[in-house]
Formats: C-alpha cells, sequence, structure tokens
C-alpha cells in the first residue's frame, strides 16, 4: 500500500492566522500545531542557508516520528555550480541534515534547477552518480529541454524521480522514473481546504499515487 505525505511548502507564515493557526499561537509553536494536521513539510530555508544543529533539534522535537522534512538542497549545488563539480558541495550539504535522516525524518531531497539551465545529460549522469543511494531524491527542472527520455532513463537507473511540479509558468510531464513520486503543485488557485479549484485535478494525481509513495505539496 502507498503511503501519502501531504503538506506546504513551508509552515512558518503568520498569516495563515486565524484560519489555520489559532490567532494567539506563538510563533515558536506554528511547527507543533502544523504537524498536528499534515504529516510533511517543504523546508526551502536550507535553499539559502545550512540549518544549525539546533534548528533541526527543534524540527525533530516539534513533531512526530511518521513526520517528513522534504529538504530543498542549497543553491551553491543547483544555481551557482549548475551541478558541475559539485560532489563536495552535495556531501557536505547531505552532511548538514543528517540528524533528519538518522531518525527517519528526511523524505525527500529536492534539487531544483534554474530555469535557465538547458539540459546536459553528461553533467546529471555525474551527478546522479555522486548521490549517496540510501536516500530519496527529487529533481526539479525548470527548462522545458529536459523533459526528454535520455533523462527519463538516467533518473530510472538512479531511482530518483522527477519532481511534478506545475506553475502558472510550467507543468512537468508526469512521468514516473522511480518507485516514489513527488508533487509540487503550486499554481494561483491551490488552497489547503477542500471543495475549492482544481479538487478534479488533485484527485488525478491521487489515483496516479496509489502505486507509488507520492508526496504531493500544496502551496496555501
Amino acid at each position: 500500500m502507498a503511503e501519502l505525505f501531504a503538506g506546504t511548502s513551508g509552515y512558518s507564515y503568520p498569516n495563515w492566522k486565524p484560519e489555520f493557526y489559532p490567532q494567539k499561537l506563538a510563533a515558536r509553536k506554528f511547527l507543533q500545531h502544523y504537524a498536528s494536521r499534515l504529516n510533511a513539510v517543504e523546508i526551502n530555508y536550507t535553499f539559502h542557508r545550512t540549518p544549525a544543529e539546533s534548528t533541526l533539534a527543534n524540527w525533530i522535537y516539534s513533531t512526530s516520528e511518521n513526520f517528513r522534512f522534504c529538504i530543498k538542497a542549497h543553491q551553491r549545488i543547483t544555481h551557482f555550480k549548475r551541478l558541475k563539480d559539485v560532489k563536495e558541495p552535495t556531501k557536505l550539504f547531505l552532511r548538514s541534515i543528517d540528524a533528519l535522516h538518522e531518525t527517519g525524518r528526511l523524505g525527500v531531497v529536492l534539487f531544483q534547477l534554474p530555469p535557465n539551465l538547458k539540459c546536459d545529460t553528461k553533467r546529471l549522469e555525474t551527478f546522479l552518480g555522486d548521490l549517496p543511494g540510501d536516500m530519496r531524491y527529487a529533481m526539479e527542472f525548470r527548462h522545458e529541454s529536459w523533459f526528454d527520455a535520455a533523462v527519463y532513463d538516467l533518473l530510472q537507473k538512479h531511482n530518483v524521480t522527477v519532481c511534478l511540479a506545475e506553475s502558472d509558468k510550467l507543468e512537468t510531464p508526469e512521468v514516473i522514473t522511480a518507485d516514489f513520486v513527488y508533487f509540487r503543485l503550486r499554481k494561483t488557485g491551490y488552497r489547503l481546504y477542500p471543495g475549492r479549484p482544481t479538487e478534479n485535478r488533485r484527485q488525478s494525481r491521487r489515483n496516479k499515487g496509489r502505486r507509488q509513495r507520492c508526496v504531493p505539496f500544496l502551496q496555501a
């Protein structure tokens, strides 16, 4: 049976009061409250900085053992070096979130590429080959040239999923390349609450996820 982890991109949003967070809830208790209602969150904080050990410890303390953190990889890997010669930076980054991995709280590590990075299969093959095999990874391609059979074959070889992302600018083809899937649903109109627009589209993704571990993210 597939496991379903659902959450949002980030959780520290004061403007979610009072619909989601109680009006008087302190910001330091946001994650604990969030984790009582959803079982995953995508952390974008790590795109800009390395999390302190105390930060990771607080994340773990504030959530249950079946909660998952999906971590966006640092921009040094994806945007500054653009996947080239990143074996050591990637190793250091993954080591920095090892506490999540060791406690079973790490869901997926997301590598989000810049929109102006065009397809380079040799660079991708080298990058994928250097990734440790004991974690789950998703690649978010934001240039259409990556939507190619040769890319999908490389991802499948390493059990790395295509991030099935959609936004107002680009929608990724729904291709399965791993034994799990990762959705980023960020089109205008998505909401946390049922009965709103795009419900039919969400249902189609639930159906697709019945055979795989499915991790959809909704932008609130």
